[in-house]
C-alpha cells in the first residue's frame, strides 16, 4: 500500500466511489471539491497497485488550532480489515501531533455501530451528550433537527 497526500485531482475518483463504499447511501456531497483544495497537508490517498482503496480528510482546527478533525474517510469494501484506516489515521496523528495538537474530534452517526466500534479500538472516547441512542451518549440535533451524533475525541501524546 501506497500512502500519498490528496491532490486535487483526486476529487473525481473518490466522489465517484464513496456511495458504492457506502452501499449507495448518498455521501458525496459530504466532500466538496475545496478539501481537495485547501486541505492537502493534512489529507491522505491509500493505493494499491495504482488503485484508490482508501483516503482520509482532516484538517488542524483554526478556531483550537491544538485541536484536529478527521471530517472523512473512506476505504474500499475489499481492504476493510486489512489496517488501511488505521495506517491513515496513524499518518495524520503523527502530522497533526507535529503541528502542535493535542486531541483530535470526529463525528458519526448513531446508526453507523461500525464506526463507533472502530473509534473506540482506535482509542477514541465518546464524549458526554444530551441524549442517547441504543446505549450510546449522542448530541442531540448536532447537525440539525433530527440529526443526532456520536462526537469523539482523543488525546494524542
Amino acid at each position: 500500500m501506497k500512502v500519498r497526500h490528496v491532490r486535487e485531482s483526486d476529487y473525481i475518483p473518490v466522489i465517484s466511489v464513496v456511495n458504492d463504499w457506502w452501499g449507495g447511501r448518498h455521501m458525496a456531497d459530504m466532500l466538496p471539491k475545496l478539501f481537495f483544495q485547501h486541505i492537502q497537508d493534512t489529507s491522505y490517498i491509500a493505493e494499491q497497485d495504482g488503485q484508490l482503496i482508501g483516503f482520509l480528510i482532516g484538517f488542524v482546527s483554526q478556531t483550537y488550532p491544538t485541536e484536529a478533525y478527521i471530517h472523512f474517510i473512506g476505504v474500499h469494501p475489499d481492504y476493510r480489515k486489512d489496517g488501511v484506516a488505521k495506517s491513515l489515521y496513524r499518518m495524520f496523528f503523527d502530522k497533526v501531533q507535529a503541528k502542535g495538537c493535542k486531541v483530535v474530534r470526529c463525528v458519526t452517526s448513531p446508526v453507523n455501530k461500525t464506526s463507533i466500534a472502530f473509534h473506540t479500538r482506535m482509542g477514541f472516547q465518546i464524549e458526554e451528550g444530551n441524549g442517547e441512542v441504543d446505549g450510546v451518549p449522542v448530541t442531540r440535533n448536532y447537525d440539525g433537527k433530527g440529526q443526532d451524533r456520536v462526537l469523539f475525541a482523543k488525546e494524542l501524546g
